[in-house]
């Protein structure tokens, strides 16, 4: 068992996904394979096999190789820019108060995501005051402390299929989920992305459904490619951990926050016990100096936060 997993966790990348997406559901829980070695060498000690614990260096050495250097703090002081995101939740019976948690962040620029119409009016107010600017596509928004122009809604994949030309205008940006905005700052223009991409789902019969997911990476992976500005940022619930092989075109392009600047894992969903890293703060042309996951507010998931560097 000891040689399996060690096997399963080096050779991930070789499992397929023709069936049910195997191989992108195993890596969005990859780093808590790592469990299994405790576990396994408590079995190994109680049946006194050294052969055992010999074998259990295999997935200890291979686990360590992967996630070891996200066990630290790789934090630096200072950052001249601080961004949050946060998908605040359709059902989030408070948002007031959580617009007002993230409005005491101190956060420059706040990307909200999962924004009801109902809930709109809400954020709007409860935020003026800290962000004279905002800017919302459909269902995300940013606002900010900084002046924003050129904002227009990305073509995130989830509207696809031979009735979608068909859509009216009013219909379609209700549900746009992403969209791409010009943050003014002193050290020049910042191209900003907010996404929601959508939601995955693990079924016995379907397996591990993707694919409305993954049009929404390919969309951005294609924006942010075309991209003209050197400094990009994207910020969203992408629904995903970026070891699943379906980021691997944007994570080529552009780098986690978390995962250079970050303390541990950095889990972010569920809001009450955090599993998964599903809501991303990447960069492109800037240098990420910390990130964080502040205390859960209304929502369902927790707000990450990266402070950056020019």
């Amino acid at each position: 068992m000891a040689l399996l997993l060690g096997l399963l966790m080096a050779l991930h990348a070789q499992i397929p996904n023709r069936i049910g997406n195997l191989g992108s559901l195993v890596e969005s829980v990859l780093p808590w394979f790592g469990v299994f070695v405790p576990v396994l060498l408590a079995g190994a000690l109680w049946r006194r096999s050294a052969s055992a614990v010999v074998a259990l260096l295999l997935p200890a050495v291979v686990w360590l190789n992967l996630f070891g250097g996200q066990l630290g703090d790789r934090s630096h002081s200072g950052g001249d820019l601080t961004v949050i995101s946060q998908n605040v939740d359709a059902d989030n019976s408070d948002p007031a108060g959580t617009a007002r948690d993230l409005a005491a962040s101190g956060a420059d620029l706040l990307a909200l995501e999962e924004i009801t119409p109902q809930a709109l009016d809400t954020y709007e107010k409860a935020l003026a005051t800290t962000y004279p600017y905002h800017a919302v596509q459909g269902t995300v928004g940013l606002w900010s402390r900084l002046p924003l122009s050129d904002t227009q809604p990305v073509y995130d994949g989830m509207n696809y299929g031979p009735l979608a030309a068909t859509r009216p205008a009013d219909a379609t940006l209700a549900s746009d989920r992403a969209m791409r905005t010009t943050v003014a700052t002193q050290q020049g223009p910042l191209t900003v992305y907010v996404a929601h991409l959508g939601s995955v789902r693990v079924n016995p019969r379907a397996g591990f459904s993707t694919a409305q997911r993954n049009r929404g990476v390919q969309a951005l992976a294609e924006a942010v490619a075309a991209e003209k500005n050197e400094r990009v940022m994207l910020l969203g619930d992408l629904n995903g951990t970026l070891d699943d092989r379906a980021f691997a075109d944007l994570t080529a392009q552009m780098r986690s926050a978390q995962d250079v600047a970050g303390d541990g894992f950095g889990f972010s969903w569920p809001a009450a016990f955090p599993v998964a890293r599903i809501d991303q703060i990447l960069v492109r042309g800037v240098r990420p100096e910390s990130a964080w996951v502040l205390p859960a507010t209304g929502s369902d998931h927790r707000p990450v936060a990266a402070s950056v560097s020019w």
